[in-house]
């Protein structure tokens, strides 16, 4: 892209217009975020079980002892070798951010359907210190519109992300689900989002979307590996 040169009074002005812009869109995404923290709540009734390192655990186990709860659905499948190096970018984020997060009552956790032996190997090697447990083929990534049965697939009726698109060659997708419990125990579901809206969880895209040439892709994350594979 060939960008124009200014002098400094000219670029000052220009980032001004931009600067009015960029303040309108943060007030937009403050009314957002509050909308957002508003949404009605569904009551978690089924007593959904997961597998991790030291045996079975509940979803309210995966809250530790905190009321909030965020849940990365990583996809990682079972019998494949593959790593979603998407999934991996996301939660590469998430140990740095969580001794924050943490700290204003908010667990972290990623579930995959891989067998949790599959899952410690995966973890060891990328270095991940954050719990990770798998739901096998249990009802919970089904029931938040992250895995799909052959059937559903066969049939057209595999909807992910909210209808939005129709999956055919993967039983596994990725997303993020948020969890509250109250003083009683009870558990609620407050929030998911699929596709594009995880960007919320990649801080690495923030730092390039400031500079000249943004992600510098070439296709949709192009240049996105493994972080060992750098």
């Amino acid at each position: 892209m060939q960008h124009t040169i200014v002098s400094r009074d000219e670029w000052l002005t220009a980032r001004k217009a931009l600067f009015a812009k960029e303040r309108a869109m943060t007030h937009q995404l403050d009314a957002l975020r509050a909308e957002r923290r508003q949404l009605p709540w569904v009551k978690i009734d089924k007593p959904y079980v997961f597998d991790g390192p030291d045996g079975e655990c509940t979803l309210s186990d995966l809250f530790g002892d905190r009321s909030q709860l965020a849940l990365y659905h990583f996809m990682l499948t079972p019998g494949s070798e593959h790593i979603c190096p998407g999934c991996a970018f996301t939660v590469d984020h998430a140990d740095a951010a969580r001794q924050h997060f943490e700290q204003a009552d908010l667990a972290f956790v990623a579930v995959s359907r891989a067998p949790i032996r599959r899952i410690e190997e995966v973890r060891e090697r990328m270095g991940w210190t954050f719990p990770w447990v798998s739901s096998g083929d249990r009802d919970f990534n089904y029931d938040f519109g992250v895995s799909f049965t052959p059937e559903e697939r066969a049939e057209g009726r595999a909807a992910y992300n909210y209808g939005l698109t129709t999956i055919r060659n993967a039983s596994d997708m990725f997303g993020l689900s948020v969890f509250a419990r109250d003083a009683k125990g009870d558990i609620f579901h407050t929030y998911s989002t699929y596709h594009r809206g995880t960007e919320l969880l990649m801080g690495a895209f923030n730092w390039l979307d400031l500079a000249p040439k943004g992600r510098n892709e070439n296709g949709t994350m192009s240049w996105v590996k493994l972080h060992d594979q750098y």
